[in-house]
């Protein structure tokens, strides 16, 4: 059994709005919004651009619903540290990455609300309000939460199941968030859940966990919302995505071209402290739908 010290690794989260809009499988053209990068087609590839990491030490990062800025981790120094930095966009051309006090930020689909830990920031103009607490249901979350467009909170909670953690989620009624409710009991199943994604229209819900059935440790799942509004059964998304490797961190892009995750493992650094270490990749968001109508 992995140590406890796997969800803090999970932490690597990030919120944008999506829409099933698929790319060709190998395209010929460079994603100028992607740093120039090659987008990929239905095989994942790390993605690393070389503007905000040019010596190959970029982890993962997000952008803002409105793709002017990128928040962004890669290790630096000889113990291969993590930092936390920025690159903002000015007339169409990004500019110089700098440092920042802001630690794996999510955003709302409408760009409005940052999220960061169990408090959200309200945009107003160019900066952004004091943190807030959208309310008690929330004390209970572990590792990661994800905002519908409708307002919807899914996350992981420690509440009744300990270290194993469950997936629940929270609707916004009557003025203020419900007690949360914890989804279907086979998609509880395993260990070390985390990281739960939501798409913008909650038709699929992708998180990570660790399963017997698994390629090694936490793989990605997913699950489908049917048109009764009951959840799908659950699916391992498949040797395209998941390996022996620890996949987490589920996101999508601002556009709904892409899904990006997190592949690391763990190694010893050079002060001989176990740590984890893994690389941002992306996909076609094509990947998701043939899911949907596969057999």
């Amino acid at each position: 059994m992995k140590s406890n010290v796997t969800l803090l690794t999970l932490l690597f989260l990030s919120l944008s709005g999506c829409s099933v809009n698929p790319t060709h499988d190998k395209p010929n053209v460079k994603e100028s919004a992607y740093f120039g990068e090659q987008p990929p087609g239905l095989v994942p590839k790390i993605f690393e651009p070389k503007i905000v990491s040019p010596n190959g030490e970029f982890e993962s990062g997000t952008f803002t619903p409105d793709m002017q800025s990128f928040y962004f981790t890669k290790a630096i120094g000889e113990d291969n540290n993590r930092g936390f930095f920025v690159i903002h966009k000015e007339n169409n051309q990004w500019g110089k990455a700098s440092k920042t006090a802001i630690r794996w930020p999510q955003f709302s689909y409408d760009g409005s609300k940052m999220f960061i830990g169990k408090m959200y920031r309200e945009r107003k103009g160019n900066d952004w309000s004091e943190p807030k607490s959208p309310g008690a249901f929330i004390k209970h979350m572990a590792h990661g939460r994800s905002v519908s467009a409708s307002g919807t909170y899914y996350f992981t909670g420690y509440k009744e199941r300990g270290v194993v953690g469950a997936l629940y989620y929270s609707r916004f009624i009557n003025g203020q968030y419900e007690e949360p409710i914890k989804l279907r009991d086979d998609m509880n199943q395993g260990e070390y859940i985390a990281g739960s994604m939501i798409a913008p229209d909650e038709s699929y819900l992708i998180w990570s966990v660790q399963r017997a059935e698994g390629f090694g440790q936490s793989d990605l799942y997913i699950s489908f919302k049917e048109q009764d509004g009951t959840w799908s059964k659950v699916i391992n998304m498949g040797a395209t995505i998941n390996t022996e490797k620890q996949e987490s961190s589920p996101q999508l892009s601002p556009d709904g071209k892409y899904f990006f995750f997190i592949r690391g493992d763990w190694h010893i650094n050079g002060s001989g402290k176990r740590v984890y270490e893994g690389k941002q990749h992306w996909v076609d968001i094509q990947l998701i739908k043939n899911l949907k109508h596969k057999p």
